[in-house]
């Protein structure tokens, strides 16, 4: 009778966790059964040792084991059927591989049990008929055709992190130390693989028809049966720069593809026209470059081009003419000739019809400027009829007593009908007499402050390489000149000039996200006003720049910081440096300009709908949040009732009608109704 074998049942800590899926080696002929080897036994172990199952398969098979001081844990085992004692040690192998352990055997017969990461790293024997599958084994398997080192990028995932694969390249060999079953099954896979090539290829080349058109048919031609293998196919491929076809496989296959190659290969009977319908760019540019590549190849070969927009072009048996027309109705550009330019030029065409970017280029114009004057002065007057006059004068301006006192006696004695004009800030006069001696006074006294913050964010948007400009502004009338007729009538020649802000761009994007910009920017503005000045006055801040710069970044064009502190003293000699009273016969003004300018640039480079849509879409909600909170200002006289920009969301929705026709109904009337008004 079979006779079972029970392990009794050890309370210990939890179980060792499984940590890779190699497994290591033990030979089978190592193992000794102590009985016969048809008993059967059955197997279970609830948070065993897993020293004491070693010893366990130790005393039943007959062999010696030597445990790495690594070796540690717990193991769960449940046989639900007995097994016979000469599959015990199977069962053993299995269980280490679970919890992340090997069996290495060594040169003597006795089995090392390592952690599974170091197994290979012991003397492992090599790969046997009798090996187990659990078992680790290194094994060394020869490519013939395909490079070992190709074979290891693809086997790599199927070998565990504890196994190893590597290759050899002087024997193209591979060496691979994993359990005997995935060797097995990898060197199967590499049979498989390692096959001798029988395809070969050829080349047609082409004298009139298109390689690309030619493989689109004969691929229909030559497309797999069910149940064809894909691998074993013949392949087609088209080279458009040579316009010829590459053929590769079974010679039997080729040669039905090349004979459809060549009886397609014939000149067509409507002769060779093509019309190319441009998407992007413009037919009249597109087709004068096509002209100037056909006049050079006519100068190449020494020939002259025939009438307006042809060019003859000489080939190898006769002489050829390629013409080039641009349709502007239709944007679209005909070409006429030979198979082999008509080719190139299409090829060409292609290149050059391509959606070009577009740049936004968002320009900061931010000054800060304050502006200080101060000014005193003491003028006097002496007469007397018998002594004669004395005058100390400062004329600022227009503003000294002479002229103070000649316009005052004329308005007096009807001379003037308007009394002379005051300078600003404060006058304070006086006149009085000393016996036969008259005495008058005149007092001047300003102080000003003035300051300005100005921010100006122009932006504009246009096509790579095409130049843009913007101008917001006024146009101020200026007197260039002035003209006095016989009748005595005065005219003035006036000129109109632009006055704001200009902002001239020539965007260019190289390769990658950096743009190249050619810049003129101008920011003027009318002065308040200059004392003197026989017209209007009108500052400006201009700027002419190249500068290269990535895409979304901020880049400083430029600026001034100006700091000026004007002192000006007029005074009587003498008089004037007398301690306390010198202020009485000096005349003082003094003015401090501070002015920060600085210009700032960014570009934005936009290549699909996505982008502008975005940009767009920040630009619109944010005039419109402008418009919004003006609205909801109530302390005006003007109606509460502003104009607003109707919401985003609804300008950018079709109305229903259109809607029904996208979705295949019938159109109905529907009302349309108006755009929310903010509140």
């Amino acid at each position: 009778m079979p006779m079972s074998f029970h392990i009794a049942r050890c309370t210990l800590p939890l179980a060792l966790s499984l940590s890779l899926l190699a497994t290591s080696v033990a030979a089978q002929d190592a193992v000794n059964p102590v009985a016969g080897s048809d008993e059967e036994l059955v197997l279970n172990l609830r948070d065993a040792d897993i020293n004491g199952l070693i010893e366990i398969v130790s005393q039943e098979t007959g062999i010696n084991f030597i445990v790495d001081p690594r070796v540690r844990g717990q193991v769960n085992v449940v046989s639900g059927e007995p097994i016979r004692r000469d599959q015990l040690y199977d069962l053993f192998l299995s269980v280490l591989k679970s919890y992340g352990f090997s069996a290495v055997t060594g040169s003597e017969g006795v089995v090392r049990i390592v952690p599974e990461v170091q197994a290979k790293e012991n003397e492992i024997g090599t790969l046997r008929e009798a090996s187990s599958g659990d078992e680790v084994v290194t094994h060394v398997i020869s490519v013939k055709h395909i490079n070992a080192g190709q074979l290891v990028r693809i086997l790599r995932p199927l070998v565990p992190k504890g196994g190893h694969l590597a290759a050899a390249a002087e024997s193209n060999t591979l060496v691979i130390a994993d359990t005997a079953a995935n060797v097995r099954r990898i060197e199967g896979l590499i049979e498989r693989i390692d096959l001798e090539s029988m395809e070969d290829f050829e080349i047609i080349r082409l004298e009139h028809a298109s390689a690309s058109d030619v493989v689109r048919i004969v691929q229909g031609l030559a497309s797999p049966t069910a149940g064809e293998d894909f691998t074993k196919r013949t392949r087609i491929i088209a080279d458009e720069r040579t316009n010829t076809v590459i053929l590769r496989g079974n010679p039997v296959e080729r040669a039905s593809l090349r004979a459809a190659v060549q009886r397609m290969d014939v000149p067509g009977e409507d002769g060779n026209t093509q019309v190319h319908y441009l998407r992007y760019a413009k037919a009249e540019e597109v087709a004068e470059v096509l002209r100037g590549i056909a006049e050079g190849r006519d100068q190449d070969t020494g020939q002259v081009g025939q009438g307006v927009g042809a060019a003859s072009v000489s080939s190898v048996n006769s002489q050829a003419e390629v013409r080039v027309q641009a349709h502007e109705s239709t944007n679209s550009v005909v070409i006429y000739g030979p198979a082999e330019l008509t080719r190139e030029m299409s090829s060409i065409i292609s290149q050059l019809d391509i959606r070009r970017a577009q740049v936004l280029v968002e320009a900061v114009i931010a000054e800060v400027s304050y502006d200080r004057a101060k000014e005193l002065g003491v003028q006097w007057g002496i007469a007397n009829e018998n002594g004669g006059i004395g005058v100390i004068n400062f004329n600022r301006g227009g503003r000294g007593i002479a002229n103070f006192a000649a316009g005052v006696t004329g308005f007096l004695d009807g001379e003037v009908t308007a009394p002379p004009s005051l300078a600003d800030g404060g006058t304070f006069g006086g006149v009085g007499q000393i016996g036969s001696t008259q005495i008058a006074l005149l007092v001047n006294a300003l102080q000003g402050d003035s300051s300005s913050n100005i921010l100006s964010t122009p932006s504009l948007l246009t096509l790579d390489n095409e130049e843009a400009e913007i101008v917001v502004g006024q146009n101020v009338p200026f007197i260039v000149g002035r003209s006095v007729e016989a009748s005595g009538q005065a005219f003035d020649t006036i000129e109109r000039q632009d006055v704001g802000i200009k902002l001239k761009i020539r965007p260019q994007i190289n390769e990658g996200n950096a743009v190249r910009l050619e810049i003129a920017q101008e920011v003027s503005q009318i002065a308040p006003g200059v004392t003197g000045a026989s017209d209007i006055v009108t500052n400006i801040r201009s700027l002419t720049t190249h500068v290269m710069v990535d895409d979304n970044e901020l880049i400083v064009l430029g600026g001034l910081i100006d700091d000026q502190i004007v002192e000006t003293r007029d005074k009587v000699p003498g008089l004037g440096d007398i301690p306390g009273l010198g202020r009485l016969f000096r005349y003082d003004t003094a003015r401090l300009e501070k002015r920060n300018l600085m210009v700032f640039l960014r570009p934005v480079i936009i290549r699909d709908a996505a982008v502008a849509e975005s940009l767009t879409h920040s630009k619109y909600s944010y005039i419109r949040d402008q418009q919004v909170r003006e609205q909801s200002r109530h302390d005006r006289l003007l109606p509460d009732d502003l104009p607003v920009l109707p919401d985003w969301n609804y300008l950018m929705s079709l109305p229903p009608p259109f809607e029904n026709a996208l979705q295949g109904g019938v159109p109905v009337k529907t009302a349309i109704p108006a755009p929310p008004m903010a509140n």
